[in-house]
């Protein structure tokens, strides 16, 4: 049964707002973190789609963030969302003063850490449990494909066990997940593609994050393009997105359909650039199918 009306998925948006009684904005934040496999410990080069600013090249400070956001959305609470590169990647300490600092400004009420599954040790869960029991929290995985052998390609430099691992644990300290994918990686095909959409939920996320390969300038994935990189076009990606969105369990929150790369470092899809036009896209898509969010479990 579709319990989404027109929208027809678990948008994150809908539930904060549900939750919080007000729109809840999304502070994207740059820590001054880098990356397991940047810095030689499990690689070099980072993964291959990764842009030298660590896929946050619109990150800033939280004042400045604010500044910004508050003027479109006057009324706004939010999220201190630490983004780019490995934002558990760090000493405890470190890691406490940057996300109590964040807490500490007016309107902020919550925080969102994004990380690698690899980058959970012991006592980074400790204080993530910790921040869990005094602020709205998610972790955020980068997990991009359940194929193996993307992963190696991709040089993400870590595993499906890993990524297991680490929902294991956080679900055992009831700290919410979300989990990010990356649709039209070099040589996977739709099935590859609904493969880490079912995988992904196998582990029960509290929210999912779909986005479309982007292929930017200074990426190590610029040379693979075109001829080893072929790109999903937008007709395609919103059929897949659609795909995925009827195989989810609804309880899963939807965070991302779309992404944006700066217009400066975009080298293609072209399409990309246009969200509103994707967004719309897979809302009239699902309405032609009469779809939804889990609808295909609703036969299962």
């Amino acid at each position: 049964m579709n319990i989404f009306g027109s929208i027809r998925y678990h948008s994150i948006g809908t539930y904060l707002k549900e939750q919080f009684g007000k729109r809840v904005v999304k502070l994207s934040l740059d820590g001054g973190f880098t990356c397991p496999n940047r810095d030689g410990s499990k690689g070099t080069g980072g993964c291959i789609f990764c842009s030298a600013a660590g896929s946050g090249d619109f990150a800033g400070s939280v004042p400045d963030q604010i500044r910004l956001l508050s003027r479109k959305w006057p009324d706004a609470v939010y999220i201190a969302y630490f983004q780019n590169f490995t934002n558990t990647y760090a000493p405890v300490e470190r890691l406490r003063a940057l996300w109590e600092e964040a807490l500490s400004y007016p309107g902020v009420i919550g925080l969102a850490i994004a990380t690698r599954p690899d980058c959970l040790p012991a006592e980074v869960l400790e204080l993530l449990e910790e921040f869990n029991r005094k602020t709205f929290l998610w972790v955020e995985l980068g997990l991009q494909t359940s194929n193996e052998e993307t992963g190696k390609l991709i040089n993400r430099c870590c595993t499906n066990e890993d990524f297991e691992a680490a929902m294991a644990a956080l679900h055992q300290r009831s700290i919410r997940t979300v989990v990010h994918l990356i649709l039209g990686l070099p040589g996977e095909t739709r099935e590859d593609m609904l493969a880490s959409a079912r995988y992904t939920a196998s582990h029960r996320p509290f929210g999912i994050k779909l986005h479309m390969l982007h292929v930017m300038k200074g990426t190590p994935i610029a040379a693979l393009y075109p001829d080893r990189c072929p790109l999903l076009s937008m007709k395609e990606y919103i059929s897949v997105i659609c795909d995925i969105l009827q195989l989810l369990p609804q309880q899963i929150t939807i965070h991302r359909l779309t992404g944006d790369a700066p217009k400066e470092l975009l080298i293609a899809p072209d399409w990309t650039r246009n969200k509103h036009a994707v967004l719309n896209g897979i809302q009239q898509e699902l309405k032609r199918r009469g779809t939804y969010q889990g609808s295909d479990l609703d036969f299962i």
